[in-house]
């Protein structure tokens, strides 16, 4: 079944447009006919790029993605039986590419893939831990209610975006701002003060400093932008890479207050994961592997690895993680209160709760700090050109004519 957008008139003479699902243009068109339209035309909605008219269709947004699997999961929790739950959610126009991915989800489950292989090979940008926890529901039979602790985790994943997001809007026009007015004192200032000042044979350092960068910008702009373009080009392409951008990520943990949250940031992931797939029947083994490929970071992933080895070899969970020093000592002792007790997974969730509430306060604390700093940064720029400028004025003031 696939979808098709039609224009057609009823029988009143209004104009109509929508979409309509069928098994070709022909049976659309007849399907119309029936309901007493007049059918113009009738073309197949695309996945994405540019629909039929030529019109760019909007970008797969992250909440769409959530409803999507939100409605899946409470299907599934229903008792709909997947194949046909499935089905349902392509027949719901949210997104072309959304409709396009369940519809092949849909006909690999007809050729007798699993959901995970079919939601793997859809190609819908879903973080990694998705997949994972669609395993774990899998295997235990759970699977509704594994969809909907990932939605509940990319929900809240897309809050904290959020509020980053909004909390860096002002530091970014102010930055911005900032910036222009320096690169419009260097570009238009400066240099005619340098004119006039080209008679001083004896600047101080500072002022020759920012006369000759004023006078190189004027003269070699085009050069400036070239290299900034190219360098935020290079940025992107190494950022697309997922190899480099979780080494940046892991090299960000060695930074005062951000490398904090990073590594919060990653236990809370990891002990939401491996709580969920303990709570749904995962063998602990199993588990551990299941966990740590949701870890971004290369080293910290290496450490987990080493910890399901040794939790292999018979030593408890809490021993194992503080010999590769993963987590902090609260987590250690959360660890082995939920191992001593038999509720690991509710203990590993109130871990996952510490992690996210401080992880949440220190982002707020450095964002309260960029701002101010932001401001200085700008502000000192901006002085050092005025007194490089004065110093300047000064010095030719000395000349001897």
């Amino acid at each position: 079944m696939s979808q098709y957008r039609y224009k057609a008139f009823s029988a009143e003479g209004a104009a109509l447009e929508g979409v309509v699902t069928a098994q070709s243009e022909r049976e659309a068109a007849r399907q119309l006919e029936r309901r007493g339209l007049s059918v113009v035309s009738v073309q197949p909605v695309v996945a994405h790029g540019r629909g039929p008219s030529g019109a760019r269709v909007a970008r797969l947004r992250q909440r769409d993605l959530i409803l999507a699997l939100h409605e899946l999961s409470t299907l599934l929790g229903a008792g709909v039986g997947l194949a046909e739950a499935v089905t349902a959610q392509g027949r719901s126009a949210y997104h072309p590419r959304l409709v396009a991915a369940f519809d092949a989800i849909a006909a690999g489950l007809r050729r007798g893939q699993t959901f995970s292989a079919a939601l793997e090979g859809a190609d819908l940008p879903l973080p990694r831990y998705v997949l994972t926890l669609v395993r774990s529901g899998e295997k235990s039979g759970l699977l509704g209610r594994a969809l909907q602790d990932a939605v509940g985790q990319m929900e809240y994943d897309q809050a904290v975006r959020g509020e980053i997001r909004q909390a860096l809007t002002y530091p970014a026009v102010l930055i911005c701002a900032g910036l222009g007015a320096v690169v419009m004192m260097f570009t238009f200032v400066v240099p005619k003060f340098a004119v006039l000042l080209k008679r001083a044979d004896d600047l101080p350092l500072l002022a020759s400093v920012v006369l000759n960068t004023g006078m190189f910008l004027r003269q070699w702009y085009w050069a400036a932008l070239l290299l900034l373009l190219a360098l935020g080009i290079g940025l992107a392409r190494v950022l697309r890479d997922p190899g480099k951008r979780a080494q940046w990520l892991e090299a960000m943990e060695r930074l005062p207050v951000l490398g904090v949250w990073r590594v919060e940031s990653e236990t809370a992931t990891w002990a939401r994961v491996l709580a969920t797939l303990l709570s749904n029947r995962v063998a602990l083994m199993e588990a551990l592997g299941l966990a740590q490929e949701s870890v971004l970071a290369p080293g910290r992933r290496a450490r987990l690895e080493e910890v399901a080895r040794n939790v292999r070899s018979g030593v408890p969970l809490a021993d194992a993680l503080e010999e590769q020093q993963t987590l902090t000592a609260t987590g250690y002792n959360l660890v082995r209160v939920g191992e001593r007790s038999g509720e690991l997974p509710a203990m590993l969730q109130s871990l996952a709760r510490l992690c996210q509430e401080a992880g949440r306060a220190r982002m707020k604390q450095f964002l309260a700090l960029l701002e101010p700093a932001a401001i200085l940064l700008i502000g000192g720029a901006i002085g050092v050109i005025m007194i490089g400028i004065i110093l300047a004025i000064t010095s030719a003031n000395d000349v001897v004519v």
